[in-house]
């Protein structure tokens, strides 16, 4: 203990380079830790993106954010976040902290003096709960939780992997969890119901349903239309928060890489937009560290997934969302056909709906419904401070 220390490190300071690098120590050669590229935290010049840990990020305009880095012997050994979002306390009428990007060593010692920091932090802007992991917060558009089970697989794109110990300490430390979410894996093969098929058509005819694809070259207004429908069919989701036309001009600019025509789809009934599933092909493979120098620099795991895009056998439901008053109507059974269709004819050995809700007993049926079999989970976790 006397050689733990800790040190806050604000938003815009160099030092943030390295909270986000210290991961890479932990995990070396894991087979499964799969992290994003340094540009989504840093942003790049090259690419043109903004780094979720810059001031210029959208996020910071209605938040405010601190970090903590542990040392031991001048080690990093651990990293945690502290976050007051504004617009997330507002739309709900809470008064709730976000702790995320929380990693440590297996010490239960250095998970104690961060989430003492990240708390006592929070606790000194007014706040009633600590909520957490995520990314800076636990909106459901973002990356978040701790994998609870699972641990022998790697993650899909956007999704996290920790070690086992992780909900050990954070139990330990006096959180409780607050929500699940669960990942399911289904072969593109499995899913061959002609009944459901013929269904699906009859209904598509009957009930003036329209299906197509993304237009890519019109990709900052189809991301509009998906958001539109994002933000009206999960409105009643927990943890949703409304995304803002400035979140949506960075979610265009990020996957406009990775996305396949085909695979982003949109429903339509008599004219009118009523739903979309977006799924992507999971570039998380190409990223995956291959622990040798100059492999994991940037450039090369960025010219991997770039070159391998088109090449990568599993999928992720990064999206699906059916408005209110559409549902029941066949059209889910419609899209996860058409996408099948797609990925059985293009080489894709599975796809992933992940980070489902455990309370949106809708998809998990339509999951379940489609061979699916749930094999990872992670959990967010709460804390009274009051």
């Amino acid at each position: 203990m006397t050689n733990l220390t800790i040190e806050q490190i604000p938003l815009g300071d160099r030092r943030l380079r390295e909270f986000v690098r210290m991961p890479w120590r932990l995990y070396r050669g894991d087979p499964n830790w799969t992290p994003p590229l340094d540009s989504d935290y840093l942003g790049s010049k090259l690419l043109g993106t903004v780094g979720l840990l810059t001031p210029q990020h959208p996020y910071h305009k209605d938040a405010e954010v601190t970090h903590f880095l542990a040392r031991r012997d001048g080690e990093p050994v651990g990293r945690v976040s502290a976050a007051i979002n504004r617009r997330f306390n507002e739309h709900y009428h809470s008064k709730i902290g976000f702790f995320g990007f929380f990693e440590t060593i297996e010490d239960f010692a250095v998970a104690q003096m961060l989430l003492d920091a990240a708390r006592d932090w929070i606790k000194a802007r007014g706040m009633e709960v600590m909520r957490g992991p995520g990314e800076y917060s636990n909106a459901t558009h973002e990356r978040q939780g701790v994998l609870i089970d699972g641990f022998d697989t790697p993650p899909t794109l956007e999704c996290t992997h920790n070690p086992p110990f992780y909900d050990d300490y954070l139990q330990r430390y006096g959180l409780h969890k607050a929500m699940d979410y669960h990942a399911y894996k289904i072969d593109t093969k499995d899913y061959q119901d002609e009944r459901v098929e013929r269904i699906a058509a009859k209904l598509a005819e009957r009930r003036g349903i329209t299906t197509r694809q993304v237009n890519l070259k019109d990709l900052r207004n189809e991301i509009g239309i998906l958001i539109d429908i994002y933000n009206q069919a999960w409105s009643r989701n927990w943890g949703f928060l409304p995304i803002t036309s400035e979140e949506a001009d960075l979610i265009a600019a990020n996957v406009g890489m990775v996305l396949i025509s085909d695979l982003l789809r949109f429903a339509y009934v008599k004219g009118e937009p009523a739903a979309v599933l977006a799924t992507i092909p999971d570039i998380y493979v190409p990223l995956r560290p291959r622990w040798r120098w100059p492999l994991d620099t940037e450039p090369v795991r960025l010219a991997r997934a770039f070159l391998q895009r088109r090449h990568i056998p599993r999928l992720r439901v990064w999206f699906f969302g059916i408005l209110p008053q559409f549902r029941g109507m066949g059209i889910d059974a419609l899209l996860f056909r058409e996408v099948q269709e797609y990925a059985l004819t293009h080489g894709y050995e599975m796809f992933e709906p992940s980070l489902l809700l455990e309370t949106n007993e809708a998809i998990l049926r339509i999951s379940e419904a489609m061979g699916g079999e749930r094999y990872k989970t992670w959990r967010i976790y709460d804390m009274n401070l009051a």
